[in-house]
């Protein structure tokens, strides 16, 4: 007897900057009243991140996309109103345009001060913003399995979503170069290969037992069981600074697992390849973003990424419609069509330099456009 389909139930983690409108500069320490402001209306859906410029949102458990949507949109709205009420504004991007990780401070908070002190440098640094995908899958095994073909399709997703060309006032070269600082951090990536949860569970408790780590919630892969709650956890993407964004990745995500599992259904899978190979089309999305086309290994060839996002959207298309969620999958081509938020910050550091602005004056300009640009479509 077949196991019934999963719920593919919802859940969007979105990171974001606080700013100061006038500097444009991050605001090293928020005053607390507006972190009374954020949590006192939602119970914890509003939080901290590691660093004291940092706000994580979180929606509640989500039976649809659509539904996602809403409570997306409305965590966006509650903490731009909020920042606004205290004279700051919010950015979702995935670095700064200028701002330095120096000045910055860390969050009193236990976990935060232990990572601190455990891994030093690498994450002092880490000021990165990202956006995590949950998807309910109650199966275990079945979450191990999904998780090692997903990371072929995770390359594609962080193609749409880069937010991060810029580092401390440099253009960097890279469409995320959020995943740069990130990958200094120890257990990143992608994630190991696993033949059951037994066998994953078997291998994290290595780590738990001999007191590396506490439990799979410091396993930072790019998709990952959720240690917390029975998802799994997409992890890989920058923020998307268009609210539109986010939505179309939350439903592509659950829309890949949803193929992956249709086809484990009808006793077929999805290739699983070496991570040696899907690293190599994760750093050409670093790099390139959707610019410079990825490798597909099944006819060993560099594909334009216009044609491997039509052949995904092609193949998720049932599960689009079962999730009730063809729009909003559609809209990767708006994405595409006019680029990422990495590609827009871009074009306006370039036209401010071409009129005449000096760099600092045209990275002003970036972080102004991703003011506006946070704020849309919530």
């Amino acid at each position: 007897m077949l196991n019934p389909e999963p719920r593919f139930t919802l859940g969007v983690e979105e990171e974001y900057l606080l700013v100061d409108p006038e500097s444009r500069n991050l605001v090293i320490e928020p005053p607390p009243a507006l972190w009374q402001a954020l949590d006192s209306p939602l119970h914890g859906q509003v939080s901290p991140e590691f660093l004291c410029s940092q706000v994580e949102i979180g929606t509640p458990i989500c039976a649809s996309v659509a539904e996602a949507r809403a409570e997306l949109a409305a965590l966006r709205r509650h903490v731009i109103d909020a920042a606004a009420a205290h004279g700051l504004s919010v950015i979702a991007a995935s670095t700064h345009p200028f701002a330095t990780w120096r000045p910055q401070k860390t969050t009193e908070k236990q976990r935060y001060q232990e990572l601190a002190r455990d891994i030093g440098a690498p994450v002092r640094r880490l000021l990165t913003c990202a956006m995590h995908v949950h998807v309910g899958i109650e199966d275990r095994d079945l979450r191990i399995d999904l998780m090692s073909q997903a990371g072929y399709f995770l390359p594609h997703l962080l193609a749409l979503t880069t937010s991060s060309p810029f580092w401390q006032g440099s253009v960097t070269d890279l469409k995320s170069y959020r995943l740069a600082v990130f990958d200094e951090l120890p257990r990143t990536g992608m994630p190991e290969h696993f033949e059951s949860w037994s066998e994953y569970e078997k291998h994290l408790n290595v780590l738990i037992e001999t007191g590396v780590i506490e439990d799979g919630s410091k396993v930072w892969w790019d998709v990952r069981p959720s240690a917390r709650f029975p998802t799994l956890e997409m992890r890989i993407c920058d923020i998307c600074t268009t609210f539109e964004d986010s939505v179309c990745i939350t439903a592509l995500f659950a829309c890949i697992l949803r193929m992956l599992w249709r086809l484990k259904r009808m006793n077929a899978r999805w290739r699983t390849y070496k991570t040696l190979l899907i690293n190599e089309n994760r750093w050409r999305a670093m790099r390139y973003g959707v610019d410079e086309g990825l490798i597909d290994f099944g006819i060993g060839e560099m594909v334009p990424y216009a044609d491997l996002l039509e052949e995904l959207i092609s193949m998720t298309a049932e599960d689009a419609e079962a999730l009730r969620c063809e729009a909003e999958v559609a809209h990767a081509r708006t994405i595409l069509a006019r680029g990422t938020s990495a590609h827009r910050q871009l074009a306006v550091y370039r036209q401010a330099a071409a009129d005449g602005a000096a760099p600092s004056e045209a990275l002003a300009k970036v972080v102004d456009w991703l003011i506006a640009e946070t704020r849309q479509g919530v």
